[in-house]
Order: structure tokens, then sequence, then C-alpha cells
């Protein structure tokens, strides 16, 4: 009975459908047509899927590709845009440095740790392997290499002679941002948990990055790193939507593709839909290190040194230098003893050990990043651990083999064991006062 019903329902229900097309077409052969053969979709959204977004803004068209790093599903449809809607522009989100590391196959071989040590840039090389690292891990479970959609749209865009547009901000100029603008718990906890989640076994797939694409699921996702850490969704996620939607409306032509991070979506159709004229000057300047930082820095030296010469003159030099000699060897063993722990050169170990007591008294440079320098010039990595890095950061032994990370742990190593002679021999001299 059940099954009668409904079969009569929808038989009721699709006579009363076809007398309605009849009497608007007054033709009932055009009635069997409309109902027998499937409508062509009349938007991107319905032609394709719901990765796929299209915003009008005065007479262009912007058709927005959101897509996951590592997924084939979404190469294949970047590819299939473009090559139905052929746009006068592609915008992809990437940099120069990002593309031409895509390009050209080459993503650490061309580093130079020296300008990067003598900027200080260390701890943000440290987060960018982590980061290239866990994309390799879930790309090479899929069979899919980090960013391959992106250099698919670059690729299909060549072949039909279409201008690109990189739109994305510099990396470099992204995660110095990131860095410079993190408390320092903050920074701590994004590398305890890197370091984590980096020897982490990961089970992802193809059905799972689509439920991870979906728009509800990714806006919990980004509402959730906005509470753990406000600082890095703002200069990571809504800083760059702001960039990208400048950059994708800035771009050339009536009809522009952009292929985009599916995170930065809802960012970006806001931003475009609104008709936003952002300044982005302001979003690519580096931001200077916080003023009470720097009271600290130097305010520490300022203590310890007017500490050791005011026991001087109330308890006499022998005080005075048993203090210092207690600064010297409070900085330097546990210096010294980190540069042991990451198997540093000899010379890294002594530099670490006579550099320590010096530079904990200054905030120009730091311990860590004079014994890096010191086991770059006698241990420098070769061609195959610029290679292999990606693979080798995942690993915890590797760390050691590496010469490339092994620089990278006596970094951390020797920077720990600093600031940890300059708390204990801080408490001394000043308890010596009283």
């Amino acid at each position: 009975m059940q099954f009668s019903r409904n079969f009569f329902e929808n038989l009721a229900t699709n006579s009363l459908f076809y007398a309605y097309i009849i009497r608007l077409t007054g033709n009932p052969q055009e009635a069997c047509k409309a109902i027998m053969e499937p409508q062509t979709p009349d938007t991107p959204e319905e032609k394709y899927s719901s990765d796929v977004h299209t915003v009008h803004l005065d007479g262009r068209e912007f058709i927005l590709v959101g897509t996951a790093h590592i997924s084939q599903q979404s190469a294949d449809l970047v590819r299939e845009v473009i090559e139905s809607e052929k746009p006068q522009r592609v915008c992809v989100e990437l940099d120069q440095q990002r593309y031409k590391s895509l390009a050209e196959q080459r993503r650490w071989e061309a580093l130079d740790l020296r300008s990067i040590i003598r900027q200080k840039q260390l701890s943000t090389l440290l987060i960018n392997l982590l980061l290239a690292s866990y994309q390799k891990k879930l790309g090479e479970k899929l069979g899919v290499a980090p960013g391959v959609e992106l250099l698919e749209a670059t690729q299909v865009a060549q072949d039909l002679n279409i201008p690109i547009e990189l739109c994305d901000r510099d990396i470099r100029i992204t995660l110095r941002r990131a860095w410079n603008s993190m408390p320092f718990w903050d920074k701590m906890k994004l590398l305890t948990s890197g370091l984590a989640g980096m020897l982490e076994e990961q089970e992802i797939s193809e059905e799972k990055l689509s439920e991870i694409r979906q728009k509800d699921v990714l806006s919990e996702m980004i509402h959730q790193l906005g509470e753990a850490m406000p600082v890095l969704k703002r200069v990571l996620i809504d800083e760059r939507d702001t960039y990208l939607a400048q950059k994708i409306r800035a771009s050339a032509g009536e009809k522009v593709v952009a292929v985009v991070g599916a995170g930065h979506l809802s960012g970006i159709i806001e931003a475009l839909q609104q008709n936003r004229r952002d300044d982005l000057k302001p979003l690519e300047v580096i931001p200077p290190v916080s003023s009470w930082i720097k009271w600290i820095g130097w305010g520490i030296p300022a203590i310890i040194l007017g500490s050791i010469a005011y026991i001087g003159w109330s308890k006499g030099g022998a005080a005075a230098g048993d203090n210092l000699l207690f600064w010297v060897l409070a900085n330097g063993i546990p210096s010294a003893l980190g540069a042991i722990i990451a198997l540093g050169h000899p010379f890294t170990i002594l530099s670490a050990f006579f550099g320590a007591p010096f530079t904990s008294l200054t905030p120009v440079i730091g311990a860590g990043y004079v014994s890096a320098f010191v086991q770059l010039y006698f241990q420098p990595p070769v061609v195959k651990e610029f290679q292999t890095v990606s693979d080798d950061v995942s690993s915890f032994k590797k760390w050691w083999r590496n010469k490339l990370l092994r620089i990278l742990l006596v970094f951390i190593f020797t920077s720990l064991g600093s600031l940890i002679g300059t708390y204990v021999g801080a408490y001394e001299i000043i308890s010596n006062l009283f």
C-alpha cells in the first residue's frame, strides 16, 4: 500500500508539472523535452562543485576555486574550470618565492644560511620546515605533492596562453610578521606543538580532505585557531584574505579565475563583495620587536653588571670576581652542554662556552646564533641534505644526521642553555647583594 500511494503521488505531481509547462509553452513536445532533457547549468557553482564561487563586481566576473593544497581532486577541478571558462587572467595563491620553488622543484637547495643567521631568522626557518614536512607527509599518503593544484593552475594557464598573476604576500614577510607579533609563550606553544605533531602519524584520505574543505568545518577550524592564537589567525588568515582579495581585484580582465586555499574563500568573497579598497603597504611591513622586550633585553644586563659593580664596591674586588666567574660558568656550561647534546663541532662547543656569558649581556645577538654560525662554518650541509630535509625533519634520529637540522639543534639547545644560565646566574648575583 505504501508503494502504491507513493507511486500515484509522484505521478500526480509530475502530471501537474507537465500540465503547467504545457500551459506556459502551449506545446506538449516542448514540455516533454523540458522534462526529459537535463538543463545546462547557468553558473560556475552549478556547473562544477561547491568549491567554486562567483563574485560579480563592476561588470567583471571573478571565479574563485577553493582547494586543498594536497588534493588531486582539487588539481583536477582547477584544470577543468580554467579550460572550460577560458578567463583573461588566472590568479594563484602564490608569491614569487613559493612559485619558483614549486616550478623548479627545489625547495631548500637555494637557502642562504649565512644570511638567515645574520638576519636572526632561524626560528622562522624552523617553522617553515615543520609546516613543509607536515604537508609532505600528508601528500605522500595521498600520492600528491603539496601545492600541486597551484602549479596545475599555472601550467594550464601557460598552455592556454593566459597571463598568470601571483597574488599572495611574500612568505618571508608573512612568517616574520607572525613570529614578531606572537607573545613569547605563544611562540613556545607553537614550536612544541609543531615538534610533537612532526612525529605523529597522520591518517587522512580524500574523503577527509573533502570534509575539511566544507565551509562549516573550515569556519570552525579557523574559529578554534583564533581562540587559541589570535595573532596567528590574524596574520596567516585575515591579513592574507585582504591581500589576496586586493591583488585579485587589481588583476586585468573581465573574467578572472582565482585559485586559493579553501580556508581563504569566505574572507576573499566578503572583501570582494564589499568592494573594499585596503592599503596593502602596512601588511608588508615587519613589525618591530615590542618596546618592553627591548627594555627587558637591556635591563637584565644592566642589572647584572650593576650588581657586580655594587658587590665590588661594598664587599671588595674578590667578591666581585667570584660573582663574575659564577656568571661565566653559569652561562658557559649549560650552553656548551647544549652544543654537545646537538653533536656540534668542537669549535662550536667552545664558542658556546665562551660566547654565552657575553651574548647574555646584550640583546643584539644570542648565543644560539653565534654557535649556529660556527657550526655552519665548520660543518656546512651538503646538497643531498638540503634535498632530504623535508623527510629528515619528521624523523627524530635524522635531526642529528642531517647537517642542516643539526645547525638548528645547535641553535635550539645552546639558546636554551644560555637562557637557563642567565636566570641561574642572575638569581645568584642578585641574592649576593644582601
